[in-house]
């Protein structure tokens, strides 16, 4: 009896073309209403509000993610490394899920109505989870994420400082905001990697390629992930969400889907999220975005504002630059906008804030980038190469800003 060919999913992709998604259990947990959440999740946050085109989804990123990965395990075993065929679905589930507890546009979530719940964290439990629900087979997969397996270069794939992750974010991310400056060669990456002392390289004849992939990252973390109109969006939000859930908890009742609502009105952190794990897959952008077009027109101050700033895409001015905001400054707008509109000192605090922003092309310290060099021996990158810059980007720059009503005429 002729064996029958086991049956793909394929995907198009803009970025690499076809997809192939092999039936089981990578195929089910796709289709599971946990992963498909995902294509309801901005890749970028608010990045949109400047760059047009960034309205790609966490759902894009994961799939692209699992395709570079399965390049990447096939490159590996080609240049004799064993990977058993358990280890090489764990890994691409893995790398598949490492997104999957991303809230609504992206990070705003973990720091306004979930007190100090990060989104690995919230990764983990849905893995759990699903592994609860698929008998035990991600068991390897979690050991793989959290970085427990014995193989570490499993996990480097999945999270260090040449992971595929950051290797499809950087490229995809550049093509969906024009920014050329982003554009990684992924193909040469991963025909340049192997492992060495179970440890994950690049061969010697990849290092620069390793060189524009760091300078790559740094460029757009500036120009695009840091952007200042990016940096206040992306605050506004979490504001909305802060001020939302304070007059929750005042006893003002806010037009809201019920996930949205349940979040607002409960205080939700590390001790019980689990519970409400599946409230939370319910929660995409949709509902914040639903929400804050009702929430322009509440008789709420604060929130009416801060919701139409974001919906009409008026955002307040912002600067940035090396040295620290002055609190008297910042003390100038906040009673400017206390006299013009009445607001308590609170009240004005959601309109003017500083803080800073940071960028740190290459950590070495956290696991760096080893290049194996002909004669089998292994370097830092910033060692092996003959880029001067290179050293510049393990240095962590920060720049300060603030953000206020811009004057009105």
């Amino acid at each position: 009896m002729t064996e029958q060919p086991t049956k793909v999913t394929i995907i198009n992709d803009p970025i690499y073309g076809f997809i192939t998604i092999p039936n089981g259990v990578i195929f089910d947990l796709i289709q599971h209403p946990y992963f498909q959440r995902l294509r309801r999740i901005t890749q970028m946050g608010l990045s949109y509000l400047v760059y047009p085109g960034a309205h790609h989804t966490r759902f894009h990123h994961a799939v692209g993610c699992l395709h570079i990965m399965q390049k990447a395990l096939k490159t590996l075993i080609s240049k004799g490394v064993n990977v058993s065929l358990e280890e090489e679905e764990a890994t691409l589930i893995a790398i598949l899920l490492h997104d999957i507890g991303h809230g609504p546009f992206s990070h705003a979530m973990e720091h306004s109505i979930i007190e100090e719940v990060h989104h690995e964290q919230i990764s983990i439990a849905f893995m759990e989870a699903l592994n609860k629900e698929f008998n035990g087979s991600l068991t390897l997969a979690l050991e793989i994420f959290n970085g427990t397996y014995h193989r570490k270069f499993l996990n480097q794939l999945v999270s260090g400082q040449l992971d595929m992750d950051r290797t499809d974010y950087l490229k995809r991310d550049s093509f969906y905001t024009g920014m050329a400056e982003g554009n990684i060669n992924t193909d040469r990456i991963i025909a340049m990697l192997n492992v060495k002392d179970d440890q994950l390289v690049v061969e010697e004849k990849g290092v620069y390629t390793v060189e524009k992939f760091l300078v790559a990252r740094r460029l757009m973390y500036w120009q695009v992930y840091l952007h200042k109109t990016g940096v206040v969006a992306e605050q506004l939000i979490t504001r909305v969400l802060k001020r939302a859930k304070e007059l929750s908890h005042q006893g003002v009742k806010l037009p809201a889907s019920t996930a949205l609502s349940f979040f607002l009105k409960n205080k939700i952190n590390q001790d019980n999220f689990r519970d409400s794990l599946d409230t939370f897959s319910k929660l995409d952008d949709y509902d914040i975005i639903s929400a804050m077009k009702e929430w322009c027109l509440l008789d709420d101050f604060v929130l009416r504002e801060l919701s139409k700033s974001i919906i009409n895409r008026d955002l307040l001015k912002v600067k940035i630059r090396k040295k620290a905001f002055s609190e008297e400054r910042k003390q100038k707008y906040i009673n400017q906008l206390i006299n013009t509109h009445k607001l308590t000192e609170h009240e004005a605090s959601y309109f003017v804030f500083t803080g800073n922003i940071s960028n740190q092309g290459y950590n070495y310290t956290h696991g760096g980038i080893n290049i194996l060099l002909n004669n089998g021996k292994l370097v830092d990158v910033v060692k092996a190469s003959d880029q001067l810059s290179l050293k510049s980007l393990t240095k962590e720059v920060v720049k300060n800003y603030i953000c206020y009503p811009k004057p009105k005429d």
